[in-house]
């Protein structure tokens, strides 16, 4: 028998030896299959704010050691283990149409079913409908309305999938939804090149339709005396419509359209634009122009919906206004705001590692993995991180 003799201090006290901290578990890798839309390659080559967002997720991922299969369309731009394609080529032109959304549902169920992963983080609309034939937690990210009748579809699905918000506001809008937690949509900062706003103008990046503003964003800039420059998809009717009723007529001396625009000329655009007008009309639950505007360094002046005061530092990234009327005014003022501190706004809390960290712990949660210690890769963003996992 072994005797182990009671240590003393100095003095010759007895000293109470400290149990010693237990190990930390072991991370191991996840497998994480991935689920994108049908309607656009990863990454997008222009429109595409949610095949932009998982290009950053699974190649982050994959950096840090995970093994990810990603279920999408087109081509494979990312550095996925394995990529399976259900379209060839992305019905873009149907975007809206059921089938297309129905048939990729049902191939990515098929394929999932021969697939040994931890967890599967699903994108899609009909795709969480066959979350309890998986032999693996789904996980739901949800990139649009959670109210009416898809709130309805979200609620009838409980919990064969734990829902992951992209920002408070969504999660507000139906808090008797499964949530597992928030993580709002980053960007690659370092992609992005900083910009010094020299060519002056206001710039309207988004799809063009009523709840986008981009009529209020025309008759602001008029009111505040700036050239405005407008971009964005015109392809679906609704968006032809309302572009022929409400914008063409608005152009002329001091507004132009320039067309949709790719990752280059957005990155141009913001870049040399005073300000980022984001009137958005209704609550959208986020918006990756504001996000990849101040990433240039470019303010938001933009009115107070959805996630808008969540993404907006008012007064020191841009301006919340509450009406409409209250834009021009703002504009004025854009001159006085510090375009690095935009910049060093989304570094800190809209950038694709601190993305990443959210979604890491929430698989590893879900599956019953021992989850990460959180990385802080900037200063003062350790509530990002825990607001980012929690239930």
């Amino acid at each position: 028998m072994t005797t182990v003799e009671t240590p003393r201090s100095s003095t010759g006290r007895l000293v109470t030896p400290r149990p010693l901290a237990p190990a930390p578990e072991r991370v191991r890798p996840m497998h994480v299959a991935v689920v994108a839309p049908p309607w656009f390659s990863i990454p997008p080559d222009g429109y595409g704010g949610i095949e932009a967002m998982l290009a950053g997720l699974v190649d982050g991922l994959v950096d840090r050691g995970h093994e990810v299969t990603l279920i999408g369309a087109g081509r494979s731009g990312t550095r996925a283990h394995r990529f399976v394609a259900v379209y060839e080529n992305p019905p873009s032109g149907r975007l809206g149409e059921p089938l297309p959304e129905v048939l990729h549902a049902a191939a990515a169920a098929r394929v999932l079913s021969d697939l040994d992963v931890d967890v599967v983080h699903d994108n899609t609309l009909a795709g969480p409908l066959t979350a309890r034939g998986h032999r693996a937690p789904t996980v739901v990210t949800t990139h649009g309305v959670v109210t009416g009748e898809p709130g309805r579809v979200l609620q009838e699905l409980g919990t064969s999938v734990g829902l992951v918000a992209i920002s408070e506001a969504q999660r507000r809008a139906a808090p008797a939804l499964n949530w597992v937690g928030r993580v709002h949509n980053a960007v690659d900062v370092a992609s992005y090149p900083a910009g010094a706003g020299a060519d002056g103008y206001l710039l309207f990046l988004g799809r063009f339709s009523p709840s986008k503003g981009a009529h209020v964003a025309i008759d602001a800039a008029r009111a505040a005396g700036y050239q405005l420059v407008l971009a964005g998809k015109v392809s679906e009717p609704a968006e032809r419509a309302y572009f022929e009723e409400a914008i063409r007529p608005r152009l002329g001396p001091g507004v132009c359209y320039v067309g949709s625009a790719d990752a280059e000329l957005k990155r141009e655009l913001y870049g040399a634009a005073s300000a980022l007008l984001f009137p958005i009309c209704w609550e959208e639950p986020f918006g990756l122009v504001m996000v990849e505007a101040m990433a240039c360094g470019t303010p938001v002046v933009a009115l107070s919906r959805g996630s808008v005061p969540e993404v907006v530092v008012d007064g020191v990234t841009g301006f919340v206004v509450h009406h409409p009327d209250e834009l021009a005014g703002a504009l004025r003022l854009v001159d006085t705001l510090d375009r690095e501190a935009c910049r060093r706004h989304v570094q800190e809390h809209f950038d694709l590692p601190v993305m990443v960290d959210g979604y890491e712990r929430i698989f590893q949660q879900a599956a019953g993995l021992p989850v990460r210690p959180v990385a802080r890769h900037q200063r003062g963003t350790a509530a990002e991180h825990r607001l980012a996992a929690d239930g």
